[in-house]
């Protein structure tokens, strides 16, 4: 896990990241169990969790005024729901996978993964210019 205890969006995109990887981790369980009989498509409730981990949900933030309350940090681990998916149509054996709904989520979670590292590896990229050239004058 990449620090972000210096720059909150370095912490957002890794959370992203993450909870991406875990989304395509779901996918592709789905897929693989696709002629299983009895199997249930599972999802993520990625964009909850997400929100709920950058602290920018409706609910305004909990302030730690009692050392009982529990106070999320943008550092903390991540768990979100992974629940049957109830847009499901249960074929005559059971499964509620739709392998083409399925291959194309994979496809998008993908994508938006690659966007996640991209803006990370350009945020980076200028962190380090701004440590090494960008400095001024030695």
């Amino acid at each position: 896990m990449i620090d972000s205890g210096f720059d909150p969006i370095i912490g957002a995109l890794n959370t992203s990241m993450n909870l991406r990887l875990l989304n395509q981790n779901v996918i592709s369980a789905n897929i693989a169990n696709s002629d299983t009989p009895g199997y249930k498509a599972k999802a993520v409730e990625f964009e909850s969790a997400l929100r709920d981990a950058l602290g920018t949900g409706s609910r305004e933030p909990t302030a730690a005024s009692d050392p009982r309350h529990i106070v999320h940090h943008a550092t903390d681990p991540v768990s979100p729901e992974i629940y049957d998916d109830p847009n499901g149509v249960e074929s005559l054996d059971g499964n509620t996978v739709d392998r083409n709904s399925e291959m194309a989520k994979l496809a998008e979670n993908q994508l938006l993964y690659d966007a996640a590292v991209e803006m990370l590896n350009k945020k980076l990229g200028m962190l380090k210019y701004a440590v090494s050239e960008g400095g001024g004058n030695r």
